[in-house]
C-alpha cells in the first residue's frame, strides 16, 4: 500500500486531532488562573479543593484539555485518544512551611474537567501549626501566582477547634447571603414552639414505624434520642453535625430530623394546629418539611478521598468522552423503586436506537424481572459515555440527580412533586430538559436533542456549570449552618437536654496532631 508523504500525514493527523476534540494550543502557565477555597487556611473541609483555568499565551481561556507542555509538537504525530484526557503535566506539591513539621497529606492527581479547567484536591490528616506551601506546576513551571502560602495553623477535618464568631466563619467560606429554599421553608414557621413539638412529634411520628431523631445542641455539644424503630441512619446526621461543631460554634437549639425517605409534615399553614418544622432530606409540593442536603451527598463529601469513590468532586473529572464522542442515546440504570422505571425499560426494548435502559435490582416489582430482564451493574462514571441521561424518581427524588447534573451529558428530568435543597435554582430548558411524569414525551425529547445538537449541548453545559457552583462542598456546610441558625432564631424557649438523650461524642483522633489555638469560652448551661 502506498504511504502518504510525512507532511501530508501530519496534516491529516492534525485534522483528526481537531475533529475529535483534541487538546488545544499550548498554554501559558503564567497567565493561567488558580483560585478556590482550598487556598485559604480558614476554610476547613474534609477535602480541600481549588480550581485551575488553563489560559493560552494570547490570554484566551482554553476550552479543552491542554497537551503535556513539552510534547505539544509530538502530539501532532500521535492521534488523540479519549484515554489521553488529563495526561498533562499539571501537578500539585504541598509541604509544611517548617522543615521540622512533617504532615500527612493525600494529594491525588488533578481532575481534568474536559473544558480547560482542572480541579485540585487534597486531604489533610494532621494539623500544621506553621502553615503550608502549595505549589501548582505545569512541568517545572509555576502556574499563576504559585507558590501559595497558607499561614498556620491549618487544621485537618477531625481537629476540634470551632470558630467562635459564626459571621466570620460564614464570610471566610463566602456563604451566600440568602438561600431561596431556606427562605421558602421557614416562611411557614415564623416561630417554633419547642414545648408543642416535645408533645406532638413523638405522638405523630415516633411510633414503631418512625424514623425520627430528637437532637439538642447545647454549648456546641450534640445530644440525641431516637424516636421510632428505624433510626440507624442517625449515623449520617450525627457525622455532619459533629463535623460542623468542630469548625464553628453552633447555636443552641432543639430539633427533629426525619431519617426516612418521605417528607412527613402535610399539615397546611392555615390549619389548626399548624405544621411542625420537621427537618428532612427531601421535600415535596404537598409537605412543609425543612430541607437539608441529602445524606448521600453529605456523606460522600465527608468521606471523599477515603471511603467513597463517587462524590461531588470526583465526578467532575470522570465525565466520559467529549460530547462529540458520546453515544447518541438516552441512558438509565437503576432499581425498580418506581413504576415509571419499568415503563422506561419497556420503551428501551421497543426503541433501542434511542434509549438504553435497564433495571439492576428488583425489590418492589419482583414479578416483572422475568418479563423485563435484569441489567448488569455499570460503574456510574460509565453513564457519561452516553449523551443523554434520564432522571426518574425512585421512592422520592432520585439521589443520583446532583451527580448527573455535574456530568457533561444532557439530563432529561421527569416532572416530580419531590425536590432536594438545590432544585429551586435549576430551570427547565435552561439547565435540563423536562419530561412528563408518565414519560409519554420522552422519545420525542430525545429526538429533539438529536436534531438540535448544539442547543442540547448548550443546555447540558449550562446545567453543569450551575451544578458546579451550587454543589461545592463548602456550600453544603453553609447550607447546614444556615438552616440551624434560622431554626434557632425562631425558638420561643430555651432548648434543653431531655430525658433519654445521650451525648454524641466527637470521634477520637489521637493519632493526629490537633492543637487548637482558640481558647473557646463555654457558655453557661441553660
Amino acid at each position: 500500500m502506498r504511504r502518504l508523504p510525512r507532511a501530508r500525514l501530519l496534516a491529516l493527523q492534525l485534522a483528526l486531532l481537531v475533529a475529535s476534540g483534541a487538546p488545544e494550543a499550548p498554554l501559558s502557565a503564567q497567565r493561567s488562573l488558580v483560585w478556590g477555597p482550598g487556598l485559604q487556611a480558614g476554610v476547613v473541609l474534609p477535602v480541600r479543593y481549588f480550581y485551575l483555568q488553563a489560559v493560552s499565551p494570547e490570554g484566551q481561556n482554553l476550552t479543552r484539555s491542554p497537551p503535556a507542555c513539552r510534547e505539544c509538537l509530538h502530539a501532532l504525530s500521535h492521534p488523540a485518544r479519549e484515554s489521553d484526557r488529563g495526561q498533562t503535566l499539571f501537578r500539585v506539591v504541598i509541604k509544611s512551611l517548617s522543615p521540622k513539621e512533617l504532615v500527612r497529606i493525600h494529594v491525588p492527581k488533578p481532575l481534568d474537567r474536559n473544558d480547560g479547567t482542572f480541579l485540585m484536591r487534597y486531604r489533610m490528616y494532621e494539623t500544621v501549626s506553621k502553615g503550608l506551601k502549595i505549589e501548582v506546576l505545569y512541568g517545572d513551571e509555576h502556574v499563576a501566582q504559585s507558590p501559595y502560602i497558607l499561614k498556620g495553623p491549618v487544621y485537618h477535618e477531625y481537629c476540634e477547634c470551632p470558630e467562635e464568631d459564626p459571621q466570620a466563619w460564614q464570610k471566610t467560606l463566602s456563604c451566600p447571603d440568602k438561600e431561596p429554599q431556606i427562605e421558602k421553608d421557614f416562611a411557614s414557621f415564623p416561630s417554633i414552639n419547642l414545648q408543642q413539638m416535645l408533645i406532638e412529634v413523638p405522638k405523630r411520628f415516633g411510633d414503631e414505624r418512625g424514623a425520627i431523631v430528637h437532637y439538642t445542641i447545647l454549648n456546641n455539644n450534640i445530644y440525641r434520642r431516637s424516636l421510632g424503630k428505624y433510626t440507624d441512619f442517625k449515623m449520617f446526621s450525627d457525622e455532619i453535625l459533629l463535623s460542623l461543631a468542630r469548625k464553628v460554634l453552633l447555636p443552641d437549639l432543639e430539633f427533629y430530623v426525619n431519617l426516612g425517605d418521605w417528607p412527613l409534615e402535610h399539615r397546611k399553614v392555615n390549619e389548626t394546629p399548624g405544621p411542625l418544622p420537621i427537618i428532612s432530606w427531601c421535600g415535596s409540593l404537598d409537605s412543609q418539611d425543612v430541607i437539608l442536603p441529602t445524606y448521600d451527598i453529605t456523606h460522600s463529601t465527608l468521606e471523599a478521598l477515603r471511603g467513597v469513590t463517587n462524590d461531588l468532586l470526583s465526578i467532575q473529572g470522570n465525565t466520559g468522552p467529549s460530547w462529540i464522542n458520546k453515544t447518541e442515546k438516552a441512558f438509565f440504570r437503576g432499581r425498580d423503586s418506581r413504576e415509571e422505571r419499568l415503563q422506561l425499560v419497556q420503551l428501551s426494548k421497543e426503541n433501542p436506537q434511542l434509549l438504553d435502559a435497564g433495571i439492576t435490582g428488583y425489590f418492589f416489582f419482583q414479578e416483572k424481572e422475568k418479563e423485563l430482564g435484569k441489567a448488569k451493574l455499570i460503574g456510574f462514571f460509565d453513564f457519561f459515555k452516553y449523551k443523554y441521561q434520564v432522571n426518574v424518581d425512585g421512592t422520592v427524588a432520585a439521589y443520583r440527580y446532583p451527580y448527573l447534573m455535574l456530568g457533561d451529558s444532557l439530563v432529561l428530568k421527569q416532572d416530580s412533586p419531590y425536590y432536594e435543597h438545590f432544585y429551586m435554582a435549576l430551570k427547565p430548558w435552561k439547565h435540563y430538559i423536562p419530561i412528563k411524569r408518565n414519560l409519554s414525551d420522552l422519545l420525542e425529547k430525545v429526538e429533539w436533542a438529536k436534531e438540535n445538537d448544539e442547543e442540547a449541548k448548550k443546555i447540558a453545559k449550562e446545567g453543569q456549570l450551575t451544578a458546579r457552583d451550587l454543589l461545592q462542598p463548602h456550600r453544603l456546610y453553609c447550607y447546614y449552618y444556615t438552616v440551624l441558625q434560622k431554626y434557632a432564631e425562631r425558638q420561643l424557649s430555651k432548648p434543653e437536654v431531655r430525658d433519654g438523650m445521650e451525648l454524641v461524642p466527637q470521634p477520637g483522633d489521637s493519632a493526629s496532631l490537633c492543637q487548637c489555638h482558640r481558647k473557646r469560652p463555654l457558655r453557661q448551661e441553660l
